[in-house]
């Protein structure tokens, strides 16, 4: 990789152009709400973490956020008709099979400029619960000492619906932010076990915030595994 890769970061002014239309195109096509956007800090690296049960969660979310917001996406969808939408809006794309740098290197130079990088940490679309985590969005807020804020995506997929399926047009929709939290970088032990406990603390701040969102909502996760529980 090139020391201009290792420095260059996707446009932030495209990111927020896309974002201004898709709030308009949002609402029209689904019954979009969202809630606590008084809890997104309004300034500084912020690693925005969301659940992933649905194709609409990035776009969702990339929508209703308050700031500009860059999403590390599968690298795959950029070879498909939105490739052009995705470069055009500032999104990032990444290999997922491999610890792409590039990707990486991008994300982190939008983090040091102070801007947003959004990442599901499951990986891959699921039930949604976030029964499980990779280390790139622990990797990331390590590195740039950047809050990370949690964001439950709810109605993006139907309960029963495969992964592939999309809900209905004027479905309701939900996107609920968090509060912001910290992951402490001095958790001591080798640096695979530090970065294990970091994920962790991530997936576990993210999994509780999203059981909130449900209960709070009333709007239901797909049921790829057995619901959580609200209690």
């Amino acid at each position: 990789m090139s020391a201009r890769a290792e420095v260059t970061a996707p446009s932030e002014r495209r990111a927020a152009a896309g974002r201004r239309l898709g709030r308009v195109l949002a609402p029209t096509l689904y019954a979009v709400r969202r809630s606590g956007v008084d809890r997104v800090p309004a300034d500084g690296p912020l690693v925005v973490v969301s659940n992933h049960s649905g194709f609409l969660d990035g776009p969702l979310i990339y929508c209703t956020f308050p700031r500009p917001l860059h999403f590390l996406v599968k690298r795959s969808y950029f070879e498909t008709p939105f490739g052009v939408l995705l470069r055009g809006t500032g999104q990032i794309p990444i290999s997922q099979a491999t610890g792409d740098r590039e990707a990486l290197a991008a994300a982190r130079a939008v983090l040091a400029r102070g801007g947003a990088v959004g990442v599901f940490p499951e990986g891959t679309r699921g039930s949604g619960q976030v029964e499980q985590a990779e280390q790139g969005a622990a990797f990331l807020a390590l590195q740039a000492k950047a809050q990370v804020l949690p964001v439950a995506s709810l109605g993006t997929r139907t309960t029963g619906g495969g992964r592939d399926s999309w809900p209905r047009l004027r479905s309701r929709m939900e996107v609920v932010f968090g509060e912001p939290f910290r992951i402490d970088d001095d958790l001591g032990g080798p640096g695979r076990e530090r970065m294990r406990r970091a994920t962790e603390t991530l997936r576990t701040g993210l999994a509780e915030h999203v059981r909130a969102a449900v209960a709070a909502t009333g709007l239901a996760l797909p049921g790829d595994t057995p619901p959580p529980s609200l209690r």
